[in-house]
């Protein structure tokens, strides 16, 4: 009788400085389109407006806002119709606060996933934000509607538009890896989170143009990744303004950075995981 033996696989922690293993995320790339499509079916399961959903959102905050920031308040909005300026803006910052809470809270949702085998831990949040770009593509089809009602046609800069949706896809990323480990640790963060995007919407130039804030904390404005990202959209789509590089320039580079640090935090994080969720 031959002899079976028993193989054994250890797992160890990676080394050297690399915050991510592209080869090992390339295996796994079936798990992540796999818990990204699980994630659509999940916030439309037995739904009866389905996708629709994805449009319902937007439109209903914009004419809160259209009726109490446009017509009340009269925010000047650079010469743009103001439901389409602050649409647009919106299209882009309500994925991304999605995107941020489902990838913020991923690992907690996924523990028991987590606690039973071994996968790139990254692939969670990443797939959670990844989940809410169908709904960003639907929203966008009212954009499209909006900007005929409004007779706005978009030029070449609407090449932009995939390029900015990938850099807000990263900004949710980055900032994730950073809620995602912290909120493993200390379960306060999950009630942080919602009033973190509370706050970053305000700092945001949504229902606001840039322009009315002053000169000297425009600084201030340019640090936040999702300033220049927003504004960029409504020049790209809308043509009323030339794209803003060096505020998007800022903004990009604030993206590369969040995203390193969170794949370096949450890499040093992830050998616990397991142990902690």
């Amino acid at each position: 009788m031959p002899e079976h033996t028993l193989k054994v696989t250890v797992l160890e922690p990676q080394k050297g400085w690399a915050p991510v293993n592209i080869g090992e995320l390339l295996r796994y790339r079936e798990l992540f389109y796999f818990l990204a499509r699980r994630d659509i079916k999940v916030r439309y399961k037995q739904t009866v407006l389905g996708g629709l959903w994805a449009i319902i959102q937007p439109a209903f905050t914009m004419i809160v806002f259209s009726v109490f920031f446009g017509r009340m308040a009269h925010m000047p909005s650079d010469n743009i119709p103001y439901p389409i300026f602050v649409y647009s803006g919106l299209l882009a910052w309500i994925y991304f606060a999605n995107a941020l809470s489902a990838s913020g809270e991923s690992m907690v949702t996924g523990s028991n996933l987590i606690s039973k085998v071994y996968f790139p831990r990254l692939i969670v949040p990443a797939a959670a934000a990844a989940a809410g770009l169908l709904d960003f593509f639907i929203a966008s089809l009212l954009l499209g509607a909006m900007m005929l009602w409004y007779g706005i046609y978009p030029g070449a800069a609407a090449l932009l538009f995939p390029v900015l949706a990938g850099l807000t896809f990263l900004c949710a990323v980055g900032a994730g890896l950073w809620l995602a480990a912290l909120n493993v640790e200390y379960r306060d963060i999950r009630y942080s989170i919602p009033f973190l995007i509370q706050l970053w919407l305000f700092a945001s130039p949504v229902i606001y143009p840039s322009s009315i804030v002053p000169a000297r904390y425009q600084w201030l404005i340019a640090l936040n990744p999702m300033a220049g990202v927003i504004k960029a959209f409504r020049a790209c789509l809308l043509g009323a303004q030339p794209v803003d590089w060096p505020s998007l320039g800022i903004s990009t580079a604030v993206i590369a950075l969040l995203l390193v640090s969170g794949l370096y935090y949450f890499r040093r994080m992830e050998r616990t995981f397991a142990d902690v969720v």
